[in-house]
């Protein structure tokens, strides 16, 4: 009987992530938007971190936009190489208590911003390269549809066994999370972006309060979405292939700390959410395969069609990256990995190393 009720809970959960989840899973670029001469200003404000390898093809690609700097107390040349490529380098202060470090490097760009009286912000990753058309699109989108921020979810690296394993299913439950139909409804609460490329308008930072109001948040692409959509501002998230991350993950350990560094944050820091999250996850991903060893032939159906399901819904998303879908089964391995790592995060923030990033603890008891 608890195999059976866990088969029908897991089978259950498929069939509503497949047909009731707002088609999260069917990943693909979204259409152009209209190409229209707008003449709308556009400032780019990068916070960098120790990324002199990274950050000149990252600038050089953003011209003819104005692009401010903002070198995050750097122990290498990433001033120099950001001066280098053509951007208005801005040293940040020091970091005021309370403040993450992004948003505090964000925070002492926009002071430089401001003075341009940009209609919008872009605000990208110094590993971001952008094709020549992509920030006026952006702004296109903007205009067209009348929208107040809009993200892109850029293309991940995928060529190491890491980067093959874990950056498509990452982009997964990201969309999983947050839908994107659900995020560009003005009806729905749910919102987010994807914080190596947010396009806003200047307007609407002014109107939730600036950088500020969200000073202290680890996850600031999603809290940055949904304070402007609780403002009453429309977002939009979606997926591209003209913006792409030029950062390479080698190896397992180097994407755990990237998971592990906002996954309890993301549980609001509960014990409770942390075993809901373990249990839950187990339910969905991890029973599917195991059911196929029990004794109960009604589990081991229920499994096996739970475990189709979730191949077939992870397979778009192997396609965006290039990847065969004879990896798709693999999601069950995969998962046990993401569960380990928001373990791992939930460990570090309550021994005092929350949110570690370059060395600096961000997610403090």
């Amino acid at each position: 009987m608890t195999a059976e009720l866990i088969a029908a809970s897991s089978l259950g959960a498929w069939l509503y992530l497949f047909t009731a989840r707002a088609g999260f899973w069917q990943i693909s670029p979204p259409a152009k938007p209209p190409r229209v001469a707008i003449g709308k200003s556009v400032c780019v404000v990068i916070p960098a971190r120790n990324e002199e390898s990274l950050v000149g093809d990252a600038i050089k690609s953003l011209r003819p936009w104005p692009v401010i700097l903002v070198d995050d107390h750097s122990s290498d040349r990433t001033a120099a190489v950001a001066a280098e490529a053509g951007a208005m380098v801005i040293q940040a202060g020091p970091l005021p208590p309370g403040w993450s470090g992004k948003l505090w490097a964000l925070s002492e760009g926009l002071k430089h911003a401001q003075r341009l009286a940009q209609d919008y912000l872009l605000f990208t990753d110094a590993d971001i390269v952008h094709a020549p058309n992509n920030v006026a699109e952006l702004v296109a989108r903007a205009e067209t549809n009348k929208l107040d921020l809009v993200s892109l979810m850029v293309k991940l690296r995928c060529r190491s066994l890491p980067e093959i394993l874990l950056i498509p299913a990452f982009v997964f439950f990201f969309f999983m999370l947050y839908p994107p139909a659900w995020v560009a409804n003005r009806n729905r609460r749910t919102a987010a972006a994807a914080g190596g490329c947010i396009l806003i308008r200047s307007s609407a930072l002014d109107r939730i309060g600036g950088i500020a109001a969200i000073r202290g948040a680890i996850i600031d692409d999603c809290a940055l979405a949904r304070a402007v959509k609780r403002s009453g501002g429309a977002v939009w998230l979606g997926v591209t292939r003209d913006a792409v991350s030029i950062r390479d993950y080698h190896t397992f350990a180097e994407i755990r700390a990237i998971i592990s560094r906002t996954a309890f944050a993301q549980l609001y820091h509960s014990a409770w959410l942390l075993a809901g999250t373990i249990l839950g996850m187990a339910v969905v991903y991890l029973a599917p395969p195991l059911l196929l060893f029990t004794r109960n032939p009604l589990a081991a159906v229920f499994g096996l069609a739970a475990w189709i399901l979730m191949s077939i819904a992870y397979s778009p998303t192997l396609r965006f990256y290039g990847r065969s879908a004879a990896w798709a089964p693999l999601l069950p391995l995969v998962a046990l990995f993401y569960i380990s790592a928001t373990i791992d995060s939930a460990i570090a923030y309550w021994t005092g190393r929350g949110g570690l990033w370059k060395g600096r603890i961000q997610d403090e008891r």
